[in-house]
């Protein structure tokens, strides 16, 4: 069999003398959700600098057991301080490392490091949750002695339950923790304006706010920028300005970038552009005290929104002097920005000082611009990125090369389309992708009619790795074999083989 690279350089070799010319709202609603469920926090005092933490800290697989390496530490007779365990698992959780977070909880527990209080309970419980499951969950709450079934355990609890967007089960547990008195922060109530929001239910919103002020809990800036988010998702810009007034007058709020980031966001859905620049420069003034990356990331997406492209390069300079380094994310957020803006130039600019910058290879960052380029049908330019990514042995995807080949089959340049495909084949291994089906079926057509047989053969063989076999790969076989007065008993005994019977189409190929 003919290796997918070996086959590209036959493609290219043999044909040499035949060429033939031919931001939205789930986003928002998205990200505040997992803001509010991330804000739960039941963690005690921070430490500065811990050697075991340093040691545990970069095991970043999963697959990896934490458990031996605190049972090594221990058996080495070395120091173990609860807040040295306690960090790692809060930065585990901050990076979403939850298994392993939860790894440590247990740990903890199982070897008496820590005799744990209703915080130890919560963390732990909210980890549960978050591995196993709310089911999980409820189990070990439930096995919790009354001592431990505080606020903070029912809170972790009624957590797991709306993340995983258990309506009955939320509203049960929140009457029951407004019968014990346990609804009294605005966590609890965020968490259930958070079930709405996750549900669709944008309009029980705002009876969740008044609700909690008619108890005398005051809403935090996130239960306003929730409650406005609900007006935004149902349309209603003067209910969500009525809000953002009434968030704005109230005492004890310090009003922040992120709300007036969300305001702007459905102002531009409305075409309410003035409002929406009005709304982003309060954000951006919110911003100017701040190193928020987050923040200046959002507002270059939104101004890219609006097709300001002055307001995107200004920001853009302004974060390249404030900060001492802008990482990955940040260059994904602007080069998003220029492609929507149909910067191809500009972005090819800040790709090259992404290049230069130091930052470890991440083809997502290149890849905008390669898509970029295909989407505005400049295939040859988009094609030259992905081939100097392979000359310098950077991993490419087989996604992109695919896209190439979608563009140029549409662009009738069929043999470009082939090569491109075959590439896509051969950096596939172990990826999981599947081509378009549209453009293989174009293609073995094309092949059938106008290729040469070791091409085919090429071909059919890399498809086979990816798709089942069928009958138009063996009907490309029969074409082209009948056109070099080849044998075709071996092509029709494999294609019974593989169970796949003569039809119309095969008889006409065959002239019988």
């Amino acid at each position: 069999m003919i290796s997918h690279s070996a086959s590209l350089l036959l493609l290219r070799s043999k044909r040499s003398s035949l060429r033939f010319s031919f931001m939205d709202q789930k986003l928002f609603s998205k990200a505040l959700t997992r803001y509010a469920l991330a804000s739960r926090s039941y963690h005690t005092t921070r430490l500065k600098k811990a050697t075991l933490y340093a040691k545990i800290s970069p095991l970043g697989d999963p697959r990896i057991s934490v458990e031996s390496e605190l049972d090594g530490w221990v058996q080495e007779g070395k120091k173990l301080r609860v807040a040295e365990l306690q960090r790692i698992i809060r930065d585990f959780r901050k990076r979403n490392r939850f298994s392993q977070a939860l790894e440590v909880s247990e740990w903890m527990k199982k070897s008496g490091a820590c005799i744990f209080s209703p915080t130890e309970h919560a963390v732990q419980l909210d980890l549960i949750g978050r591995v196993r499951g709310s089911l999980s969950a409820e189990n070990y709450f439930n096995q919790l002695k009354e001592q431990d079934q505080t606020i903070k355990t029912y809170g972790a609890l009624l957590n797991c339950y709306v993340r995983q967007r258990q309506v009955d089960k939320s509203l049960s547990h929140f009457q029951k923790m407004k019968e014990l008195g346990f609804a009294t922060s605005e966590l609890t109530y965020n968490d259930i304006m958070c079930l709405y929001t996750r549900v669709g239910q944008h309009e029980k919103v705002p009876e969740v706010l008044a609700e909690m002020k008619e108890n005398n809990v005051s809403p935090d800036n996130f239960s306003y920028r929730i409650c406005i988010s609900s007006y935004g998702a149902r349309k209603d810009i003067e209910g969500m300005e009525n809000v953002l007034k009434e968030m704005e007058s109230q005492p004890h709020i310090v009003m922040d970038w992120n709300t007036y980031a969300v305001v702007a966001n459905f102002f531009i859905k409305a075409a309410l552009t003035d409002k929406a620049v009005d709304a982003l420069k309060k954000s951006e003034e919110k911003l100017k005290s701040s190193n928020d990356r987050i923040g200046h990331n959002q507002l270059i997406s939104l101004y890219a929104t609006l097709g300001n492209k002055e307001k995107v390069l200004r920001l853009w300079n302004l974060d390249k002097t404030a900060t001492t380094r802008i990482i990955n994310r940040d260059y994904i957020t602007m080069l998003e920005s220029l492609v929507r803006l149909g910067e191809l130039e500009e972005a090819e600019k800040v790709l090259k000082e992404w290049e230069s910058s130091g930052n470890c290879y991440d083809f997502r960052v290149p890849n905008i611009v390669i898509i970029g380029y295909i989407d505005k049908g400049m295939c040859e330019r988009g094609e030259t990125l992905l081939e100097n990514l392979k000359q310098n042995e950077k991993a490419t995807t087989p996604n992109s090369w695919g896209a190439l080949a979608v563009k140029y089959l549409d662009l009738g340049e069929t043999e470009k389309a082939l090569e491109c495909m075959m590439t896509a084949l051969s950096v596939n291994i172990g990826k999981g992708w599947k081509p378009n089906l549209r453009v293989i079926t174009g293609l073995l057509n094309w092949l059938g009619d106008k290729g040469i047989v070791e091409e085919v053969e090429a071909f059919v063989s890399a498809l086979r790795s990816v798709t089942p076999v069928n009958r138009e790969m063996y009907h490309a076989l029969l074409k082209v074999y009948i056109r070099a007065d080849k044998e075709v008993k071996e092509v029709l005994n494999n294609m019974k083989a593989d169970k796949i019977d003569e039809d119309e189409e095969t008889k006409k190929i065959l002239g019988t």
